[in-house]
């Protein structure tokens, strides 16, 4: 017999821990992507979204290193990027971890980009 307790989602970043359902990830990604057309419109759609919700700057660790994190970008490609300085050199890489505050959009992005 299946449980009817819904299954959560762990989302593990050293320092932190994310917990969102299954459920609460497909919230976020229908409402960043209620009027897309395509996967280009999602990714724009989930782009919109961090923007508008990610608290930046914040402060991360990027192989090791301590970075600041000053704005997200979206590829020609459709990945949406975070905009990393450290010693006054800036360089985009993959979304970072540990996670800033309202770090709920970038596990969605994450979801999203799996496949559901």
């Amino acid at each position: 017999m299946r449980s009817t307790k819904k299954r959560r989602v762990r989302k593990v970043f050293p320092g932190r821990t994310i917990r969102l359902s299954k459920a609460r990830l497909a919230a976020l990604i229908e409402e960043a992507t209620v009027d897309a057309y395509n996967e280009a419109e999602q990714a724009l759609g989930l782009f919109t979204m961090m923007e508008d919700n990610l608290r930046l700057p914040f402060q991360t660790e990027i192989f090791g290193l301590k970075v600041t994190v000053e704005r997200i970008d979206l590829t020609e490609g459709d990945e949406i990027v975070a905009v990393c300085k450290r010693s006054g050199k800036r360089q985009k890489v993959s979304l970072p971890s540990p996670p800033p505050v309202r770090a709920e959009w970038i596990a969605a992005y994450r979801y999203w980009r799996r496949g559901l």
